[in-house]
This record gives C-alpha cells, sequence and structure tokens, in this order.
C-alpha cells in the first residue's frame, strides 16, 4: 500500500477501531482473523461481475479490506456499519460480495434472513443482480445457492439463510414479516430528510436478534438534514464502539483540479476507478459551473445540494452560538417578531430576534406550534422527528388535531411575559393573520406594537435574504443550532428572478423551511434600520 493511500485511509475512518492492517494472504488460514477469513472467502469465490475484469477473481482494494477488518474485528461487535465513498469505486460490487459472505459464507447464520434495500426498484435490483452475476461465474458457488430471479430472492442451501432485495416504491414501504439479522441499504444517501419510515421499519425489525448488522454503502447527501448525514455526525459525536463510519470525501471548496482531492474521495482510483474518466467529469466542471454541484457532491462526494442552497452547511455552524436572553430583556434594545402562519394542520413558527447594540450579532429564539394529535404522522410524512422534538421542547403542541390561534396567541404573550420580554416590532405574511390579529385583540396581547407585513415575492424577500446572508457571512447571527432552524436552513432553496433578487422556495425545498422564513424576516426587522425612526412597510414600497 502507496503512503498516500495511507494517509487516504486514516483520514476517511471517522468513528470505530483503527484496523492493524496486515498482509493476510500470506499468513496461514489456522492464523487468519475473522476478517481476514470473511477476505478469503471473498477473494477465492468471488468473481467480478461485470466491466474489464469480468470473470477475474476479486482482489480487493485496501480501503476495502479496512472496511472488512473494522466491522468483522471490531473488539465491541460492529452493530453499524457505514462506508461513504465517490461514485464508480466499487460499491455494489462489495455490497453484493458481503451479501454473499452472509448466505453462504462464513458469516452466514443458520436459519436466518437478509435484507438488501434501497428507495428505488432498479437500485435495490442492482445488488441482487452483481451477486447473481457472481453465482452464475463460480461453479462452486452455483451448487449452494437457490436462485428465484423473478423474485429477487437468493437461498443459502447449507444454513437456509434467505435473501431478498426489497425497495420502497414497490413495497409501498411495507416490511411486514421481515426479521433479518444483516441488512445492506444501497445509496442511502439519496434518503432525504432526517430519517424514512420504510428504513426505519426495517432497522427495527432487527430487534429480535442478539447481533443484528447494519451495512450502508453510499455516496453522501447533499444536505446535512438528510438521513446519511444525520447518521455520519452522530457517529462521529457520539464515537459509540459498536459502530463502524469510514467517509471518503475531498476537503470542503477544494480546488476541482486538485488530484489529491480526487483520491480523498475515490480511493479505487488507479486501481478499478479509472483516472480519464473522472478528470474529464472535472474538467467539464470547471468548464461549466452549473456541473460543479453534482460533481462535489457525485464524484467528490460532498455534501453539496444539485440545487443552489440558500446557506451552506459550514456558514450555518459558524454562526451556531446559544442566543443570549438578557438582550432580549433590556428595553433599551428593540426586539422584533416575525410570524409564518400555517394551515390549521400544520406547522406555524413565531421568530423573535434581537440585536446587540455593542457588536452588532443579532440573536434569534424560535417557537414552532404544531397540533398535539397526528404528531407522529407528520414526522413520517415530512420525514423529520417532530415526536422527538415535541419532548425535547422544540415544538409545542396546540390545539388537538387542528392548529388553534388563540392557543397560539396565548402562549406567545404569556411566554414572553415570562421572560421578561417586550416587543417592539411584529412582522408577518398576511396570509391567515386577520385570524390571529382578532386572537391578539381578544386576549388584550402586543396592543400598541407596530405590525409589518410582508409579501412572499422576489421584491419583498430580497432585502430580508440579502441582509441575513451577510449578518452569516460576517459570523453575526446566533441562533443556538435549534433543530427546526437548521433543518430549514439545511434545505432552503435560493431562486433569482431576471433582477437578480432572490426569495427561498418552498416546493423545491426537501424539508419544511417555515421557521428559516420567519426568522429572516425577524433578522431584517432588527438589524437593518427598521427600528430606527419610522417602521416601513416594505411591501407598500414595493407595490
Amino acid at each position: 500500500m502507496t503512503k498516500l493511500l495511507n494517509d487516504v485511509i486514516k483520514r476517511a475512518i471517522k468513528c470505530g477501531p483503527v484496523p492493524k492492517m496486515r498482509n493476510w494472504r500470506r499468513i496461514k488460514m489456522t492464523n487468519r482473523t475473522r476478517a481476514e477469513l470473511a477476505m478469503t472467502f471473498i477473494e477465492t469465490y468471488c468473481k467480478t461481475p461485470e466491466g474489464k475484469h469480468v470473470g477475474n477473481p476479486i482482489k480487493l482494494a485496501p480501503f476495502q479490506e479496512c472496511f472488512i477488518y473494522a466491522i468483522y474485528d471490531n473488539p465491541h461487535k460492529t452493530r453499524r456499519a457505514i462506508l461513504s465513498i465517490g461514485r464508480k469505486n466499487g460499491k455494489t460490487a462489495l455490497s453484493a460480495a458481503i451479501l454473499l459472505l452472509h448466505i453462504i459464507g462464513r458469516e452466514a447464520t443458520q436459519n436466518s434472513q437478509m435484507i438488501a434495500a434501497a428507495l428505488s426498484k432498479e437500485q435495490a435490483s442492482l445488488v441482487f443482480k452483481l451477486a447473481h452475476k457472481m453465482i452464475m461465474q463460480s461453479s462452486e458457488l452455483m451448487d449452494l445457492v437457490k436462485v428465484i430471479p423473478s423474485q429477487k430472492i437468493l437461498t443459502g442451501i447449507q444454513k437456509n439463510v434467505e435473501f431478498k432485495a426489497i425497495a420502497k416504491d414497490s413495497s409501498g414501504g411495507s416490511t411486514m414479516g421481515l426479521s433479518p439479522v444483516c441488512i445492506l441499504i444501497d445509496e442511502s444517501g439519496q434518503v432525504l430528510g432526517t430519517n424514512d419510515p420504510f428504513i426505519e421499519s426495517l432497522t427495527t425489525s432487527q430487534a429480535a436478534h442478539e447481533d443484528p448488522l447494519y451495512i450502508t454503502i453510499s455516496t453522501q447527501s447533499p444536505s446535512d438534514a438528510d438521513y446519511l448525514s444525520t447518521l455520519i455526525d452522530d457517529s462521529i459525536t457520539s464515537q459509540d464502539p459498536h459502530t463502524v463510519t469510514h467517509v471518503y470525501a475531498a476537503d470542503e471548496k477544494c480546488d476541482l483540479m486538485d488530484k489529491q482531492q480526487w483520491k480523498y474521495a475515490n480511493p479505487a482510483l488507479g486501481i478499478f476507478r479509472q483516472l480519464p474518466d473522472l478528470e474529464d467529469q472535472l474538467k467539464q466542471a470547471v468548464r461549466l459551473p452549473a456541473k460543479e454541484a453534482s460533481v462535489r457532491n457525485l464524484l467528490l462526494n460532498q455534501r453539496v445540494a444539485q440545487e443552489a442552497l440558500f446557506i451552506s452547511a459550514s456558514i450555518w455552524k459558524n454562526n451556531s452560538a446559544e442566543p443570549d436572553l438578557s438582550l432580549f430583556r433590556n428595553p433599551d434594545n428593540v426586539v422584533g417578531m416575525s410570524l409564518d402562519l400555517s394551515a390549521r394542520n400544520d406547522l406555524t413558527a413565531a421568530v423573535i430576534a434581537v440585536e446587540n447594540p455593542l457588536d452588532k450579532h443579532v440573536h434569534v429564539i424560535p417557537f414552532v406550534f404544531c397540533p398535539t394529535q397526528g404528531i407522529e404522522e407528520r414526522s413520517k410524512r415530512d420525514r423529520a422527528p417532530y415526536d422527538s422534538w415535541v419532548k425535547e421542547g422544540f415544538m409545542i403542541p396546540i390545539g388537538g388535531n387542528s392548529m388553534d390561534y388563540e392557543q397560539i396567541a396565548t402562549y406567545l404573550r404569556d411566554k414572553l411575559d415570562e421572560l421578561g420580554i417586550s416587543l417592539q416590532v411584529i412582522s408577518f405574511d398576511r396570509w391567515r393573520m386577520d385570524i390571529l390579529e382578532k386572537c391578539f385583540e381578544q386576549i388584550g396581547a402586543f396592543t400598541g406594537v407596530e405590525r409589518v407585513p410582508v409579501g412572499q415575492g422576489f421584491q419583498s424577500q430580497s432585502p430580508s435574504l440579502e441582509n441575513m446572508e451577510s449578518l452569516l457571512l460576517e459570523k453575526k447571527i446566533h441562533h443556538g443550532n435549534h433543530p427546526l432552524l437548521t433543518m430549514g436552513a439545511s434545505n432552503a432553496i435560493a431562486v433569482r428572478d431576471p433582477t437578480n433578487a432572490v426569495k427561498l422556495d418552498k416546493k423545491k425545498a426537501t424539508a419544511r423551511i417555515d421557521v428559516l422564513q420567519a426568522a429572516h424576516q425577524a433578522i431584517y426587522t432588527v438589524s437593518d434600520g427598521l427600528n430606527s425612526g419610522n417602521i416601513v412597510d416594505i411591501s407598500a414600497l414595493v407595490g
């Protein structure tokens, strides 16, 4: 193994044991470890299923050996294994080889079940097809596996291990009756949102097993708020000894033509990842900037949305300091609140903001409301852990099946009174605001507070979004990493009109951005001159 490849592997290990790489092929069988015996099976019985070297015995690359060592020689026993890597680095072929290891190899468990899952039928069938091709190319394996191609089922005859390839779009998300000891999730980076009911039901179906194993091999997700990103980040933070996480990715904002960065995301480069193909695609991205986001995500394995994200993950993280409550209580400071109202069965956001007069930093605190009933259903629909956020106090359940605006009005009045906060300005989108205003009037809340109606078009939204962008770049926002605000920031898609004015497109966002919509307007009311002199109705200025 070259020194560079050693460095590439070391930097990729984010969680789990750092394996001691041995020249295992020269070690006697009786002295080989569990991982080395697994690799022996793969290289002895598994043939390259397609491509230039089709039919030749598989030769594991060092980064693949490292991943197998980490899984099977982990002294704490591995329960979850994550390998994230750029495209065309043998992800699916490795998955197929590991699959056969658990069907007819040394990792086969008597009368057990294995699952390979993906979001689409086509993706789910890829692992099955490659495993089937490996079987058909080996006379030894052909006699040990019963194949039912039409149902994507493989059965290891010796230990009665059944394998199924299932897809979310063909199963309707149903996993009834499944109890797999091992699950392979192919391209989990395609799962948008923090969770997915289909994958969640698969992982919970493993509860009956003492040593279940969950493996996912995928290119990274575009967003920090997506499923695979949350798994990776949680493993890095927790350093759970039962989790193995290897991430091969180029550095953020690296030069597209930096060849060392290519290696960081493509450790198979020069082995079975072809350099000319990779180089051609990266050169094209340099010439055509519209392709850059896609290339960074798929080839350099970076978290880059293929749409234009309004806020980059790194910039948002640089502004995650906790808000200072004393600034909101200071009567000399202007406190603004912005509202993003919802239909009666959805989310409503109220965000308060204040500017520190000394350093011009803006501090924000969100209040997010949802109907009390149906939280679990909305969690599944929006692919977000609303139920957990309610328990942790980040969301406020209101009413029953629908949103109760009177309860929202009462909560905001009582909560701000409790915190000792007085408002000077409220900005809002006009939609349904007449209902909430009647509730404010009935309970005598926020009388004498200036109101600023704000439209949702380019001209109305652009000033506040540009203001928020400038403050974020200067690290002058304190958002405290509130999960619903972060969810919006991680998924907000910016679109522009011919005049280069900007707004956020809710239809293109992969998760709800209601809280961010309220936040950028609240920030604007206290940081861009609206609090000096007369309050200005922005929508009136733009007609």
